[in-house]
């Protein structure tokens, strides 16, 4: 079963997409793998303190992408490939360099600042957490 224990809502976005973005970094990080379960829309409701509503549009969202297969009085599973999860990568990681650009340039700092910044915490950081 999928464990929410990480999960934690923030203002930034709809909750349906914060749990979309939830399971896809879970299966690019390899902490979701095929053929896991994910609990109950009610259940997760209840876990998350939201509408069931929301739960099952995330739920309907996943199943339109094909990430997840679901079947009437039966729990939800991840459906996995290994183009899957190419894909999955590449669609976060272009959101998250989109996000990381847009602030840079209200910032503003020039391209070359902004790899200058981006090389210097590169090797000085550990971000892996």
């Amino acid at each position: 079963m999928i464990s929410f224990e990480l999960f934690s809502i923030k203002n930034e976005s709809p909750i349906y997409i914060q749990i979309l973005r939830f399971i896809k970094r879970g299966i690019v990080s390899g902490s979701i793998l095929d053929g896991d379960v994910l609990p109950s829309r009610r259940v997760l409701s209840s876990l998350l303190g939201i509408n069931p509503n929301t739960v099952q549009k995330a739920y309907r969202m996943l199943e339109e992408e094909g990430l997840i297969t679901s079947c009437s009085g039966a729990k939800s599973s991840i459906v996995l490939d290994d183009a899957t999860v190419v894909r999955v990568r590449a669609e976060l990681m272009e959101s998250d360099i989109l996000s990381v650009i847009r602030a840079l340039k209200q910032a503003g700092l020039s391209k070359k600042e902004a790899l200058r910044l981006i090389e210097q915490n590169w090797e000085e950081r550990d971000v892996s957490q």
